[in-house]
Formats: structure tokens, sequence, C-alpha cells
């Protein structure tokens, strides 16, 4: 069976009431520090550094190297290319005739279908608008 104990319940409710306390002095706290005027603190001016000029570094003058000639390249002997036939002319083809006065062949007629009823559907029945209700309560 389980015991009520005094220590296991005030644990908790120490907990809880601390935290609330260290909560609300945290927004209090917060409070003061947007209500107070932070006095204006004056920058200190700072002296312009200036880099001494730098010397102008001088190179030697270095010879540019001088490229060879390629020697020329010798010309190629012309390749004959073969000559190609040209496109022979195609036979012209007849246009085909149509005959005048074919029967287009007409489709078989569809058997009668009789005409079926209309099925009924069984009717819904419609709630009471007041509903019962049991109540939980011995009389």
């Amino acid at each position: 069976m389980a015991s009520f104990s005094l220590p296991s319940v005030m644990i908790p409710l120490l907990l809880i009431t601390l935290s609330s306390m260290s909560y609300n002095i945290d927004l209090v706290d917060a409070r003061h520090l947007l209500e107070a005027a932070v006095p204006e603190i004056p920058k200190p001016g700072l002296p312009k550094f200036e880099l001494p000029p730098l010397p102008k570094l001088e190179l030697p003058q270095i010879p540019k190297p001088e490229l060879p000639e390629l020697p020329k390249k010798p010309k190629a002997p012309e390749i004959l290319k073969p000559e190609l036939p040209k496109n022979p002319e195609l036979p012209e083809i007849p246009k085909l005739e149509v005959p005048k006065g074919l029967e287009v062949p007409e489709l078989p007629s569809f058997p009668h279908l009789p005409e079926l009823p209309k099925p009924t559907f069984p009717a819904i029945p419609s709630l009471p608008k007041e509903i019962p209700t049991h109540s939980t309560s011995n009389p």
C-alpha cells in the first residue's frame, strides 16, 4: 500500500515555489534595466596612423628569349575526289482513282431492349428531435 509522507510532498512544492520566485526577480531586474538611464561615454579619439611610403622596387631588365623559326611544312599532294553520279530521276507514279458509286455497308441494328422499372430504395428512418438521456445518479 502507498503511504503518505510529508517530506515527499514538501520537496516538489518547495522547488515550484523557489522557481517561481526566481522568475519574478528576473522580470523585475529586466524592467529596472530598461528604465535606467545609461550615461553617455565619450568615445576616445584615436590618432590616425599612416604607413610610411614603401620604396619602389626596381627589377633588372631580363632579355626576352628569341624563339627559333619553325620549318615550313611541305605541301601535301592533292587527293583526287571521286565524282558522284547525279541523282537519277524517279519515274512518275500514276494517281489512283477511286471508283464512284461504291456502296457503304450498313451497320447491323441492335435488338430492342425492354425498359426496366426503376428500383425503390428503403426509406431511412428519421431521428427524433429529443433524444432521451439516462442519468447516472441513483434516485
